[in-house]
């Protein structure tokens, strides 16, 4: 309710007039390189599920919010960096009529205490994060080696999440996964689903006088960084627009999020019951 209320604010006052002025080729902005991908190795023992999960996980891709030419001008004027998507879209649902009579006009909005950027430190894969599943078989008794593959025997659900309690946490979430998805290059959902049954053909064999177990886990991803807070501010003074970030903040915060569609196997052949 109150970024409702401080969205209609900012927008009657945008909307309010000011000075015309003539167009200008756009300031260079330094561009930003983005940094290189660390992308993880997957161990031979994970295996994509995608195809024979019988829970269809919904697609997790995070489009990166496009800002206005308003929005832009406005996060160009930040002298912190502001990178989170819902404020963004706030920004972005604010509009600009322009008048030639504005002289003296000013106003300040205050918009609330934000997450306005998070720093990844490290992205480090658990690919046994946790078990899900065992298929088991006693060949004691056999004289030849008996062949297993993964069966789902029932249906489970992983989820991840946020290690410490922050303000504004689907917002740092949001923002963690971007982050995790680009060093890791792997499919990544604070929550994902193993149905029931979904099977993989790779054959794993127990020896005879043993007893075999096909263990499943889930892998995810142990996300740490820095999240950045701060009180934004929107300063209208005359045709000039800025944001202006008070009282910022920034704390340490790590998150689990698993990787979706993926199982992690582990096989056992031993005398004695695990």
């Amino acid at each position: 309710m109150y970024k409702k209320i401080s969205l209609m604010l900012l927008s009657i006052l945008l909307m309010l007039p000011m000075i015309t002025y003539a167009e200008k080729a756009p300031d260079k902005q330094t561009e930003e390189k983005a940094p290189k991908s660390k992308l993880v190795t997957i161990p031979s023992s994970v295996m994509n599920i995608t195809k024979e999960n019988t829970y269809p996980n919904p697609a997790q891709d995070v489009p990166r919010l496009q800002p206005s030419e308003l929005t832009q001008e406005l996060i160009n004027s930040s002298k912190v960096k502001i990178e989170n998507p819902e404020l963004i879209r706030m920004l972005n649902e604010s509009t600009v009529n322009s008048s030639p009579f504005a002289l003296g006009y000013k106003a300040i909005v205050y918009l609330g205490q934000w997450p306005l950027n998070y720093e990844s430190s490290e992205t480090a894969p658990n690919w046994e994060y946790q078990k899900i599943n065992t298929n088991f078989y006693d060949n004691r008794g056999g004289n030849a080696a008996y062949q297993i593959h993964y069966v789902q025997e029932a249906q489970k659900t992983i989820r991840g999440g946020l290690t410490a309690k922050v303000s504004n946490a689907d917002d740092v979430k949001k923002m963690m996964l971007v982050k995790a998805m680009q060093n890791s290059g792997l499919p990544l959902a604070f929550e994902t689903v193993i149905g029931t049954g979904t099977k993989k053909d790779q054959v794993y064999n127990i020896p005879p006088k043993r007893l075999g177990y096909l263990f499943g886990y889930a892998p995810a991803v142990n996300e740490k960084g820095k999240i950045t807070y701060g009180e934004v501010y929107v300063m209208l003074k005359g045709n000039k627009r800025s944001i202006v970030v008070k009282n910022v903040t920034s704390q340490g915060i790590g998150a689990w999020i698993p990787v979706q569609d993926h199982v992690s196997f582990g096989f056992v052949a031993s005398e004695q019951p695990k």
